[in-house]
This record gives structure tokens, sequence and C-alpha cells, in this order.
């Protein structure tokens, strides 16, 4: 006897179609004839509105980040050599090295060659660090803490490009520094931040020496699971003594 009767019925296509936009931030199967609907061009203009919103906003570490948050982490700004908003986005130069201030607090506040060193810069989303850190930056703090390691007091960088590492690594020393930077905003979110890692950076790396975990956000790497990531990788750059592309061939083959 057949047993078709018991057996469920597939999904409609709309059952499909809406399992899919669930596991997924980006618009797809967007119903559309010679134009968007007019619902779907509104979410596109706000979406734009955000993101450029994101680029553009001011960082003032005092009111991006909550007053409870900053008391706890002791937390102090500095700038790059950037001098305003629109220098910072037309010379991408001036934001990877710190401004002379800004070595000179550091210098003054900061302990040298720590096992560990979170900094924190706005980069394209000053929305991302007001999202994100709050939560991510103590679970870090913790874990490292809880692994044996000395930390360094963190700071925050205005005008901040990946790049300003080198000159951390430079000026601290410390054993494995992180960039909690904002990232370039898109249509699908503009609260996304990234966590750049270097193992003793210092003058002269590039981006092929570094290590990166992205799309931190509520929609993509959530701030636990990103947490995670950053102390393993922490400690296998720690283990192995290198980053970047070689590290990975290393991590890869043991």
């Amino acid at each position: 006897m057949s047993n078709d009767h018991n057996l469920a019925p597939p999904p409609t296509w709309s059952e499909i179609v809406q399992k899919i936009r669930s596991s997924t931030p980006a618009r797809i199967f967007v119903a559309r004839g010679a134009s968007y609907s007019t619902q779907m061009g509104l979410e596109l203009r706000a979406a734009h509105a955000r993101a450029v919103d994101a680029v553009w906003t001011e960082f003032d570490l005092q009111k991006a980040l909550p007053p409870n948050f900053l008391a706890q982490s002791c937390l102090f700004q500095v700038s790059s050599q950037a001098e305003s908003k629109s220098q910072y986005l037309l010379r991408p130069d001036l934001g990877r090295k710190l401004s002379d201030d800004a070595k000179s607090l550091i210098a003054q506040r900061c302990r040298k060659a720590p096992d560990f060193q979170i900094v924190i810069g706005d980069g394209l989303s000053v929305a991302a660090l007001s999202e994100q850190v709050p939560t991510l930056f103590p679970l870090l703090q913790q874990q490292a803490r809880a692994d044996g390691w000395s930390t360094g007091l963190s700071f925050a960088i205005r005008y901040c490009r990946v790049g300003i590492m080198n000159d951390i690594g430079d000026l601290l020393a410390p054993r494995v520094l992180v960039l909690l930077i904002g990232e370039r905003p898109g249509l699908a979110t503009a609260v996304s931040l990234s966590a750049y890692m270097a193992y003793c950076p210092r003058s002269g790396n590039t981006d092929a020496d570094r290590n990166l975990i992205s799309n931190i956000h509520p929609r993509g790497v959530r701030v636990e699971d990103a947490a995670d990531r950053i102390i393993n990788l922490a400690s296998r750059m720690l283990a192995l003594k290198r980053s970047g592309t070689t590290f990975n061939i290393t991590a890869t083959m043991t």
C-alpha cells in the first residue's frame, strides 16, 4: 500500500522564497516590473541614507558609546593625522598615521609590550562602534584575562584607517593587536564591524601581514561568536608567532 498520503506536501514557492530571504540580509527575489515598487524604492532610499549618515557622522567618544561602558573601559580618544572628515575621506594615507599629539598621549598612558592590545577606530561607520563595541569589547577583555594574557590600556582613534596598526605597533610593541573598526556601510547594513588582527605589527606591514574577522553585526557574525573567533585566532598567533598569509598556511597544515 502506498504511504504517499502520509508525506508532507512540498513547500510552496512563496515558502521557499521566504526561507531563503530569512537566511540573508541581501534583497533577493524582489518583485519588479518596469521599476521597483514604491515600498522597495523607499526602503532602498532609507538604507542609502543610513549608509551616508554612518560615513559622515563625526566620531565623539562620549556620544558614540554609553557612559557606563566608558567608565568601565577607561577609554581615551586620539586622532590620526587627518584633521577633518572630508580630508579623511580624500586622503586615506593620513588616516594610516597617528598624529604627534596622539603618539605622545599613547606613549604616556599605555603600557608597552602587552600580550593583547585592543584599539577602537571609527573607520567608515561610527554607528558600527555604537552598536557592537559595548558588548564585544568586554567579552574580549574578560576572555583575554581568563587566558592569563597581559592586556594594554585601550583607546579610540578618530579618522582611523587599518594601516594605523603599524604606527601602534612601533609605539607599543604589542604581541597581538586587535583593531575594531567600522566597515564601509552598504544597503544591507550600516552597522557592520571588522576586527583586524596582527602579530607584532610594525612599519612596513601590509594587509598580507594581518588577519580579519568581518561582518560583525546581528545578521552576520554575532558578537559572541566574533569574540570567540578573535580570542582563538589570537591564541594561535601567540603560539605560532606570526599572522597574515603565512599564518593561514601554517594553521591549515597543523
